[in-house]
């Protein structure tokens, strides 16, 4: 699908000048006398430009080397015409192998001039020979025994000055017919088959021609590439995107049917070569299916993904087995029958199924698809109409204006327009997501933003001074909101409370639990300044709005002659003048209802520094993997609390650093 063999299809119709009425008995007498030689004749002896010859001469089928000789009798061989099918020539003879021999004039002075005569051969068959005077020029691929090759490639060799000499020449062509070539309900020769000209201007025209009919080729493929890359960027970060992943896909089996594409337009090689490039469609059409696949809600049934797979088996191995056409176009016609169904028939409908239900971007897929769908049609309709003599002749013009639609110097079909804007909506596709992402981006910014400056407010910056106590706090969220939270509020007798938690999880929900926590811990402080009860209250508080998480948090009341009251639910334990306080464990909170929480009583002597954490400290993580760890948190927490919070921040800060310290002062114990 996504790879389009240009097949020449250009047929020239010369036109026949009757002679003027006086000279008709003449030339009836001549003709009668000479039929082969004269009626089948070309001059061009003032040659000007290249002239397509490939509807001229005669043919026979048969094989014997005496047919390329110069002076062979050929009188009783038929004469070529434009309409008539090769079965018609011989409705009981389908021989494998055909000859024809086109008698040519030329001027035997024309090796005196500048310009060098040759011969052109293109789409001739998947093996055959040329020969002038009986001297081979080209060949492709083996005749017998068959060795098949490609034949989109335009062949020039040049005519040798010793055979100009003779002023004629005969052009002998030995070709393979495969059994679809007799089953063919089109004409068995076409102008463009053999080409003579000046060879300079054979290639210039080839040159100007092998651009104009596969530049569309090469830009839908280099393209999809692109497309590819972009797509591949994109699924790099976003991995449930799977659209992405079949987008690259597609791209890099186009790319990589470009070399044996430029290589068989240069030049004719082998089928068992090209069929890698086979392989290759068949394999951009699955994809195709699986990309359109991943933009539907619901994927295909098992039976359309079987009926692809068989369709594409049974092209294959006719492909592969039978390369002479032993099958004549029966594998072809069912394969574009399937994919006629599937692309054109059920895709078509689930896309506009989903357009209808507001996918905008199902719609951008329509398009495309309708395209590709047109010219499956026509291939359809016009493979009907040959079937049928007097119509096949339209069929070849409508297919004609299908595949070759002029665009400036190039020429484009209804295939590659299908296929240029599918890749172009894919763009479309991917530019509208991307801007949507934008916005949300921004407005996800916006309440982030908005989200922060609210825990600013709730987590304290700055707070009440309490005499004989001196505290230190720092906050450092990994993101622009944490799930960290800390509050120090004055106690009725003089003391401190104290309230240290680290929300499971980052960003916004996590904020948003710190919020509810925050609101908590105030309201429990004006009953009660029991650090067990106060993480019962919060424990409370949190059940059912965790969404499956939950909350560390530690609290302290210090009263003012030095006497520590403390309760963990989870967290990490405090350190006491550089050691850890040994604390009795219990569940975080928001797991259960049934939850008791225990106090431990500890002595602040004046001067003494307890020190609370939350686990970013000790989850710190350096480039090389190492840990802070418990070991450095534990030496460190003598220090104040603005160094150790920078010092876990520059060994590899990966969650939030919550520090808090409280001194007791030494002119209070004193003056007591």
């Amino acid at each position: 699908m996504l790879v389009t063999t240009r097949r020449n299809t250009r047929h020239g119709f010369p036109r026949r000048i009757g002679l003027v009425v006086p000279f008709l008995s003449l030339a009836a007498s001549l003709l009668l006398s000479y039929p082969a030689a004269f009626a089948q004749s070309v001059d061009v002896t003032n040659l000007r430009r290249p002239i397509d010859i490939g509807t001229q001469g005669l043919v026979l089928t048969g094989d014997n080397p005496a047919y390329a000789q110069p002076d062979f009798d050929d009188s009783k061989w038929l004469p070529v015409d434009t309409k008539t099918r090769l079965s018609e020539y011989f409705p009981h003879n389908h021989s494998p192998i055909i000859w024809r021999r086109i008698h040519v004039k030329v001027d035997a002075a024309v090796d005196a001039g500048p310009t060098q005569l040759a011969i052109q051969a293109l789409n001739v068959s998947r093996a055959f020979e040329v020969y002038v005077n009986g001297q081979k020029l080209i060949q492709s691929g083996q005749v017998d025994p068959f060795v098949p090759y490609t034949r989109s490639a335009r062949l020039i060799a040049p005519i040798p000055k010793s055979q100009l000499r003779t002023g004629s020449l005969v052009i002998a062509v030995r070709a393979r017919a495969p059994q679809t070539w007799w089953g063919s309900t089109g004409p068995a020769f076409n102008g463009p088959m053999l080409t003579l000209g000046d060879q300079t201007a054979l290639n210039s025209q080839n040159t100007l021609s092998m651009i104009s009919e596969n530049a569309a080729t090469f830009l839908e493929n280099l393209f999809a590439f692109g497309v590819g890359l972009v797509a591949l960027a994109l699924f790099i970060n976003q991995r449930h995107r799977r659209e992405y992943l079949w987008i690259f896909i597609l791209g890099a089996l186009n790319v990589a049917s470009l070399p044996l594409i430029f290589l068989s337009i240069v030049r004719n090689i082998p089928v068992t070569l090209w069929n890698v490039n086979e392989f290759l469609f068949f394999a951009t059409l699955m994809s195709m299916l699986f990309t359109i696949q991943a933009f539907l809600p619901k994927p295909f049934g098992k039976l359309v993904w079987l009926f692809m797979a068989g369709a594409c088996f049974i092209a294959i191995v006719c492909d592969v087995i039978f390369l002479d056409g032993f099958l004549p176009g029966f594998y072809d016609a069912f394969f574009t029958l399937a994919v006629a169904i599937v692309f054109s028939g059920l895709v078509p409908f689930l896309l506009y199924r989903q357009w209808k239900r507001g996918d905008r971007e199902a719609g951008l897929l329509l398009i495309p698809i309708l395209l590709y769908s047109l010219w499956n049609y026509e291939q359809i309709v016009t493979r009907l109409l040959q079937i049928i003599p007097p119509l096949s002749a339209f069929a070849l013009r409508i297919s004609h204006l299908a595949n070759e639609l002029p665009a400036g110097v190039f020429t484009v079909g209804l295939a590659d327009l299908g296929i240029l804007s599918f890749y172009f909506s894919l763009v479309l596709i991917i530019v509208l997501r991307s801007t949507r992402m934008s916005h949300q981006q921004a407005m996800l910014e916006g309440e982030m933003a908005a989200a922060r400056e609210v825990q600013q407010l709730i987590v304290p910056e700055k707070f009440e001074s309490v005499p004989g106590f001196t505290v230190e706090s720092v906050y450092q969220p990994s993101q622009q909101v944490g799930g960290d939270f800390f509050q120090i509020l004055p106690a009725n007798d003089g003391g401190l409370l104290i309230v240290v938690g680290d929300v499971a999880g980052k960003g916004l929900p996590a904020a948003m639990l710190v919020s509810v926590l925050v609101g908590a811990i105030r309201t429990a402080a004006e009953d009660t300044h029991n650090p067990a009860l106060i993480l019962c209250k919060l424990n409370n508080r949190l059940l059912g709005r965790t969404g499956g998480g939950f909350s560390t948090a530690i609290a302290a009341h210090i009263s003012s002659d030095g006497w520590v009251s403390v309760s963990s639910a989870g967290h990490l334990s405090p350190y006491l003048d550089g050691r850890e306080i040994e604390l009795d464990g219990a569940l975080p909170l928001g797991i259960t209802s049934d939850c008791m929480y225990e106090a431990t009583q500890l002595y602040l002597a004046p001067s003494s520094r307890l020190t609370f954490y939350s686990d970013g400290i000790v989850e710190a993580q350096n480039p090389a993997g190492q840990l802070f760890g418990f070991e450095r948190a534990r030496s460190m927490s003598i220090l104040p609390a603005s160094i150790i919070a920078e010092a876990a921040r520059q060994f590899g800060q990966s969650d939030d650093i919550t520090v808090v310290t409280v001194q007791r002062a030494a002119a209070v114990a004193s003056a007591a």
